[in-house]
């Protein structure tokens, strides 16, 4: 086995060191001696972006934002199924992981960056979401964390409360759909996103293609219309 390589670190705002390492053509990102993502084990990234894409309309102007780059494997699956008026934000909270897609990842997903239907820029994906117009979205895919009760960012806390998924919630099209990557079953959230109104999918997703079980769950809430919100006021 060839050796493992670092290729990149840098030290984030908490203190942690974020790291890039390459070993016999795989790639991986790790924090604090932690692995968050391997390119080996990209299944469920790709799943995340295949399904964003297919609640986009294809024959119309649509507007998508990915919360998290990482590796690209989930901007790469939006490009390829999304249609060609389509409009892909992508926020990354690390202005180094974006370097490191342009600099080191051309050959896996990198090249994803420069299609003109993507723009990128370094963000908090909360701040901008409390920020933005209602219905400005028609997918928000969100890959920031390791579910909503394993945090990797402390200050998504409120991206995943009441107050957060009314937020969601509002920035949504009528029929788009918010989905949230995690690492295992979390009850207790999608019991919120129902009582926040949204029609809720726990979507089995597994760590690599050849995997005989999933192992994680994308939670897909789509904003459906409300039964009062066409009745005739008398």
């Amino acid at each position: 086995m060839k050796p493992r390589n670092k290729l990149a670190e840098t030290a984030t705002a908490s203190g942690g060191i974020l790291a890039l390492y390459e070993q016999d053509g795989a790639y991986s990102i790790n924090y604090a001696g932690q692995e968050l993502m391997h390119s080996k084990a990209s299944a469920s990234e790709k799943l995340l972006g295949q399904l964003g894409a297919k609640s986009l309309p294809q024959d119309a102007p649509s507007r998508m934002l990915i919360g998290g780059l990482g590796l690209g494997f989930t901007l790469d699956q939006a490009l390829a199924h999304a249609g060609p008026q389509a409009t892909i934000e992508v926020l990354e909270l690390a202005p180094e992981v974006i370097e490191w897609n342009r600099q080191f990842l051309q050959d896996l997903n990198g090249k994803c960056l420069d299609d003109p239907r993507v723009t990128i820029a370094v963000a908090d994906v909360t701040a901008l979401l409390r920020k933005a117009p209602p219905e400005t979205y028609d997918s928000i895919l969100l890959d920031i964390d390791n579910g909503p009760v394993a945090m990797v960012q402390k200050g998504n806390a409120t991206l995943y409360t009441k107050s957060g998924l009314r937020t969601i919630k509002s920035v949504l099209k009528t029929g788009g759909s918010a989905i949230f990557w995690s690492a295992g079953p979390d009850e207790k959230f999608a019991d919120r996103l129902k009582r926040a109104g949204f029609k809720v999918s726990a979507i089995p997703a597994k760590v690599h293609e050849g995997a005989k079980r999933a192992a994680y769950l994308l939670y897909q809430a789509t904003k459906i219309e409300q039964p009062w919100a066409n009745a005739k006021t008398k």
